[in-house]
């Protein structure tokens, strides 16, 4: 009888927002965000993806680009192989108005429960020849990724030029639910114990 109540599956609830961002040479930008996730993961409840308003500098020393874009979501699986990123891709208007891509990044939703505080680096792709520059300037046409996901998956990243650009700030609020009945603790003070080292291994492959 009680083989039959126990869970078969764990919870991952995320709530938070894309705070900010720092990029000192543009203006007007939004950002758009989705998740990626291993095969035994399913998004039960909240949105897998999503568009913020269009956002200007602050008036300060600092030029802030402030979104507050919420973020709410909750996922089900059976095992933390392939634990959840979340990928942004951040946009804005070159000279001739067209967007562009200003930046991409991705971080892992943090596995253990509480609130964290992420600092993305950002980056985008480059053009590999003078000639290519040129020409994407010229056209408003700038190398871009087809599908932003390929940002969370490195297959294929390292044939791919790119320069840093920016920083976006994200706050996560996380709650799981029946991991510790599955034989996954990932309270933080159980983080240094060899026994989940496999578990933070599978997390960070993906």
């Amino acid at each position: 009888m009680a083989a039959a109540c126990s869970p078969s599956v764990f919870l991952l609830m995320v709530t938070g927002q894309i705070e900010s961002a720092q990029f000192p040479e543009f203006d007007d930008l939004y950002c758009k965000y989705c998740f990626v996730y291993g095969h035994d993961w399913v998004p039960t409840t909240g949105l897998e993806e999503g568009i913020s308003q269009i956002t200007s500098k602050s008036g300060d020393a600092q030029q802030t680009l402030v979104w507050n874009f919420p973020i709410d979501i909750t996922f089900k699986s059976t095992n933390p192989y392939g634990w959840p990123q979340i990928v942004l891709s951040v946009y804005g208007p070159d000279i001739f108005g067209n967007d562009v891509v200003r930046g991409y990044g991705a971080v892992h939703v943090p596995f253990t429960p509480g609130r964290h505080e992420r600092t993305i680096a950002m980056f985008v792709p480059e053009s590999t020849s003078k000639l290519q520059k040129f020409t994407s300037w010229l056209t408003g046409r700038r190398p871009e990724f087809t599908d932003p996901r390929v940002v969370a998956q490195g297959e294929g990243r390292e044939v791919t030029r790119v320069r840093s650009q920016g920083f976006v700030t994200i706050s996560f609020n996380v709650v799981t639910k029946d991991m510790k009945k599955l034989g996954y603790d990932v309270s933080l003070s159980d983080m240094q114990n060899p026994s989940l080292m496999s578990l933070t291994e599978g997390i960070h492959k993906y």
